[in-house]
């Protein structure tokens, strides 16, 4: 064994907005499996990670509650720590970047850089809401895309065409906030000068840091050249105020990454003789790496160590990217149950299933990994219940019916546990390089190897002739100690399972090299199933529990009452159906309707004239979704009188029902008031 390293290990941070669900799963999985085998390795090595807690929709979201942001991302973060650790995610601790810690480095990143010349000031134009008196994030602007003319989009790219653009340049833009026309004001913001790094960044992207396809991405930014990062935000903003700047706070992006810091400061202050500097100064000789998803490269890649250059801080070791997830080869789907969050998968499947699938889909490149769940329920029942843990449970009866629960003295067969061991070297390879699918693929066929040697010897067999006692007894111990070796090797992907099994072993947890050393003359406790099948009504059960709305998927039968085989209409002459007067109306507000389950009252612009219109859309839309947006509406329907007003029109709506119901949006270019023809 060489020298123990130190390693810290860092996860991105989740934003305290939501629930952790099976996508963001991928990388704290990937992350506490590689940990885990650096600990039992025998390194030095902490796993820090924090919710991101800071930002506008966190504002608005707890507003719209009618709590304070401190309360919700408290809330938010005991939700989530404990979703981790039902899913045996290790941390060494889990801080928040709404902290002493956090601020104290976020200041004095931002300082030093201040002092060296990195950070200037300047003048900026940007939108601002009247009604909500302050300044809008792009993500808070929504309009008419400029280049496809698609509705709905957000203020700094569309979804339609995938083009980026300036919230100046949307056609129709709206406030997602209020549903107001934003107003161009201006105002001073902080920026960081990122080109002042370029050699330095040229250098470090390329050094082996990164992964190879992301160092190729990452060349597109320095052919275009290397822009100034606005890391300012104008009040009201939840986050920590800039240093002798009132009302300007640190863009969440700034002092997101900082929280790394934070996180471990907070555990080096509670941990004896666990030094900071040691991991974080400028000469620092640990190790730091960081597990990210591919959607925020440029923050981790060059944002982050530009500001740890220009604060005197080191850069990270390297930087792991990891691809998104998908289930049955599609994007994760709230209609037809497959977004599924952690807490629902937790009601209803064993938490090691997923980490096992998971390992046994990643390797060390970006590549998107899918969850399918067919393969997903053969693979777990065919690997880990009917080859690693069938060994157990054929072999462990015999020794306590037979022997006491006592392994023999010697191996049966010293040179296929030779073989298994030596297979370790392979196996830590894979998993060092996070190329864990070799790591199973390797771990497995040695788990057939097992299996085929108590076929051939037949236990069963033996046990029923007189005499043949050492025999049986040495064959079930041989079995017993190929087991060992497996969930030894299969630790780090399974912890959960592998104390249940150091517990039936009865020995202390296993360390790599303890693995190399067979159980003679030992007693074992009775055993007891380490792990059951998955079935298939299982899986049904969370697709069920996790879809919004069952109705959205349902086949088009009576039983739907959004679908039915009702007879045609008798039809109308084309005189009559060109009365329908269809115009284009404005979404002004969006309210719910006290006492209607399907109902959203609507205040429809028509270009002057204002319109009150029921719509029974409310299973499909929140609310504040729909101001500002433009639809289309039936505006020479007559008034009726409904049990919560009158209606005055009828907004157009497609689809099954249930959240599969979209109101009509006109083309581009249409203004309120405008005829449809």
């Amino acid at each position: 064994m060489n020298q123990p390293r130190d390693i810290l290990i860092t996860s991105a941070l989740p934003y305290a907005n939501g629930p952790i669900h099976i996508g963001h799963l991928v990388e704290y999985i990937q992350t506490d499996i590689w940990a885990r085998f650096q600990k039992m390795r025998g390194h030095h090595c902490w796993y820090v990670c924090a919710d991101d807690a800071h930002g506008t929709p966190i504002m608005l979201r707890a507003r719209q509650e009618g709590i304070t942001p401190e309360t919700l991302i408290a809330r938010v973060a005991n939700e989530h720590q404990a979703d981790f650790a039902a899913f045996r995610v290790g941390f060494d601790n889990y801080h928040s970047t709404h902290s002493p810690e956090n601020q104290h480095f976020a200041n004095l990143i931002y300082e030093r850089n201040r002092d060296s010349g990195h950070i200037v000031k300047r003048t900026i134009t940007q939108a601002y809401d009247p009604v909500e008196n302050m300044f809008l994030p792009d993500r808070f602007i929504k309009g008419e895309c400029p280049k496809c003319g698609a509705a709905d989009q957000y203020g700094d790219n569309c979804e339609a065409c995938g083009a980026s653009y300036s919230p100046a340049d949307l056609k129709n833009p709206r406030s997602a906030v209020s549903g107001a026309v934003p107003e161009q004001r201006e105002s001073d913001h902080y920026f960081f000068r990122l080109n002042d790094f370029e050699d330095m960044l040229r250098t470090w992207t390329r050094s082996g840091s990164l992964q190879k396809e992301v160092a190729n991405k990452l060349d597109e930014w320095f052919s275009a050249g290397l822009q100034e990062w606005d890391i300012s935000r104008d009040a009201p903003y939840f986050g920590f105020e800039i240093p002798d700047h009132p009302g300007k706070f640190f863009y969440v992006w700034l002092d997101a990454p900082i929280g790394y810091l934070a996180s471990f400061k907070n555990l080096c202050e509670r941990t004896e003789g666990l030094d900071f500097d040691r991991f974080w100064s400028k000469d620092a000789t640990a190790e730091l790496y960081h597990f990210i998803g591919k959607d925020i490269i440029y923050f981790h890649a060059l944002f982050f160590p530009a500001m740890l250059q220009g604060a005197n801080f080191r850069t990270p070791s390297a930087i792991f990217a990891h691809g998104f997830l998908t289930v049955d080869g599609q994007k994760m789907s709230k209609s037809r149950g497959t977004f599924i969050k952690a807490r629902t998968y937790l009601d209803h499947l064993n938490p090691e299933y997923l980490r096992y699938y998971f390992a046994a889909k990643l390797g060390s490149g970006v590549d998107d990994i899918d969850l399918n769940l067919e393969d997903f329920t053969a693979r777990v029942n065919a690997d880990l219940v009917g080859k690693v843990v069938n060994i157990a449970s054929r072999c462990a009866g015999f020794i306590h019916k037979g022997f006491s629960g006592q392994l023999a003295d010697s191996l049966a067969e010293p040179a296929l546990f030779a073989a298994f061991v030596q297979a370790g070297e392979s196996i830590a390879s894979a998993y060092e390089q996070r190329e864990f699918s070799r790591a199973v693929r390797e771990i497995m066929a040695l788990a057939d190897r097992a299996n085929q040697y108590i076929d051939e010897k037949a236990p069963w067999v033996i046990a029923k002739q007189p005499g043949r006692e050492a025999e049986l007894q040495a064959v079930c111990s041989m079995g017993i100690n190929l087991f060992r070796v497996l969930i030894g090797y299969l630790r780090p992907i399974l912890p959960g399972t592998a104390a249940d099994s150091e517990a039936f072993l009865h020995i202390a947890p296993l360390t790599w090299d303890a693995i190399a050393a067979p159980l003679l003359d030992h007693a074992i406790a009775p055993f007891k199933p380490l792990m059951t099948r998955v079935d298939p009504a299982q899986i049904a059960a969370m697709l069920d529990a996790s879809k919004e709305d069952l109705s959205a998927t349902a086949e088009p039968t009576d039983s739907n009452p959004h679908l039915t085989r009702d007879p045609i209409a008798a039809p109308v002459d084309y005189d009559t159906f060109a009365k329908t007067d269809l115009r284009v109306a404005l979404i002004r507000e969006a309210r719910l309707v006290a006492g209607a389950d399907k109902l959203l009252q609507l205040t429809l612009d028509l270009g002057g004239e204002t319109r009150n219109v029921f719509a029974g859309i409310r299973s499909a839309y929140d609310p504040k979704d729909l101001e500002g947006r433009l639809t289309v509406m039936v505006a020479n329907l007559a008034p009726r009188k409904m049990r919560f007003g009158v209606s005055e029109g009828m907004v157009l709506a497609a689809g099954p029902g249930g959240k599969d119901l979209f109101i009509l949006s006109p083309d581009s270019g249409a203004e309120p008031g405008m005829k449809v023809k």
